[in-house]
């Protein structure tokens, strides 16, 4: 086991896996730009590293700042938490280069799965359901125009190096594809470098099912079941509940085997999510994240697994401590993200927070960074805070939820607290009946 990790990250990931790590009895180094240089995982951590000034660029996604602070400090492995450089390929490729254990997949790994269209030929060939769309890239309107006739219409124009809804466009005929085409390759070339697009069908009232699976490298790997994450603004996952409300569980038995099955066979190493869009009981694969989600929390309560400490355990080389037969969900878990923004723009609202006081009681989870008197920096994401809750089943907790956000005082900022009072009370909330177009027409209609 590791004497010390580096937790290359910052806000409430960075203190979560602080706090694992230290159940666990190993050091932690904090890493910090200077704007973070009163932060609490910089006040938690065990030791601290100044990496730059407060962009990012310079700082959280410097490269020999991260790898200098490593070897400064003796730490043995990196944690990347999610964001900034969890998915960065070459940053993995350097950290093993220089004999340091990047806490995650393997390189190879992550760059087969951050493309998009590779990711699918993969998935595709591992079994996994996908949606149907181009084989591979479509170099020019011509190409579009045939895939999207084999496709049928609509469609959706996507960057194959895309994120968070950039670069990606729909045609709902083909008087639509051209500019549709145009767009997402301009947008593409702007956000990512790359102007490379493919074409999908597009699914009119889907839901965004994701599967969390684990392997420990060394071919065996079990899935933790699902998470429904399609409560979306504008690509952006804003609520996240397990079990689906929606899938039953023959659904979830198969589709956790096949997946399970698909990361064992590539030898994949940690925690993984293969996310689908699924509807009318069936699931199409869109990709795959090889990191920790934001939204793990939600799983760890309905399994009662740490599944930070299993990363940090496989990481080291040791054997997962659960296998598929121990894994069974007990009870209903829902997770709001709480960000720092005006309503109803949602416009970042950075500022000093002049008073702080998490929910507690049954059931109740916050991961934050924040404290009284903290000052939340403009330069960074807006995501201040997750809440957590658990209950027997569904009804339970989201009366948790709603009791929860009661308590929960974050002033001095505008958030997104009135946001989910509101949606707490929506017959499709309450009932689990939306899909990821449900909360755009809603907030057209109700935060216009």
């Amino acid at each position: 086991m590791f004497d010390k990790i580096l937790v290359a990250n910052r806000g409430e990931i960075a203190l979560r896996i602080i706090r694992a790590a230290r159940e666990m009895g190993i050091g932690t180094v904090a890493v910090h730009s200077t704007a973070d240089a009163d932060a609490m995982h910089v006040r938690m951590a065990d030791e601290s590293v100044c990496i730059g000034p407060p962009s990012a660029a310079q700082s959280y996604l410097s490269f020999p700042a991260i790898i200098s602070a490593c070897e400064v400090t003796g730490a043995q492995a990196i944690h990347p938490g999610y964001g900034f450089l969890s998915e960065n390929s070459s940053f993995v490729q350097i950290v093993e280069d220089h004999e340091i254990v990047f806490i995650g997949p393997k390189a190879d790994h992550i760059r087969v799965m951050g493309d998009k269209i590779t990711a699918k030929e993969t998935m595709r060939a591992l079994g996994v359901p996908c949606v149907p769309g181009s084989e591979g890239g479509v170099p020019d309107l011509e190409a579009a125009r045939a895939s999207a006739a084999d496709i049928g219409y609509p469609v959706i124009v996507k960057a194959t190096a895309g994120g968070g809804g950039r670069g990606m466009k729909l045609a709902r005929t083909a008087e639509d594809l051209e500019s549709a085409f145009q767009t997402a390759r301009s947008e593409a070339k702007a956000a990512f470098g790359n102007d490379e697009v493919y074409l999908e069908k597009y699914l009119g009232t889907p839901r965004h099912i994701e599967v969390q699976v684990f392997g420990d490298g060394r071919g065996r790997a079990v899935h933790l079941g699902e998470r429904d994450c399609s409560l979306q603004r504008r690509h952006q996952k804003v609520l996240e509940e397990a079990p689906g409300p929606t899938i039953t569980p023959e659904e979830r038995a198969e589709i956790g085997r096949i997946c399970a099955d698909a990361v064992a066979r590539i030898d994949y190493i940690g925690a993984g999510t293969i996310e689908f869009l699924y509807e009318n009981g069936q699931f199409y694969f869109i990709e795959m994240n090889t990191r920790l989600q934001v939204e793990h929390p939600v799983t760890e309560a309905v399994f009662g697994v740490d599944l930070v400490r299993e990363q940090i355990r496989v990481a080291a080389g040791l054997p997962m401590e659960f296998e598929q037969a121990d894994l069974a969900i007990r009870g209903h878990a829902i997770e709001v993200r709480i960000n720092a923004e005006k309503l109803p723009s949602f416009s970042p609202s950075p500022g000093r927070i002049t008073q702080y006081h998490a929910p507690g009681g049954l059931g109740v989870r916050m991961d934050s960074a924040l404290y009284d008197g903290y000052r939340i920096p403009p330069y960074y994401d807006s995501l201040i805070g997750k809440l957590i809750v658990h209950g027997r089943d569904r009804p339970e907790a989201l009366a948790r939820l709603s009791r929860a956000l009661g308590e929960l005082i974050v002033d001095g900022v505008d958030t997104t607290v009135p946001l989910f009072h509101a949606l707490l009370q929506e017959s499709a909330v309450q009932t689990g009946d939306y899909n990821i177009h449900w909360l755009e027409n809603w907030l057209e209609t109700n935060l216009a």
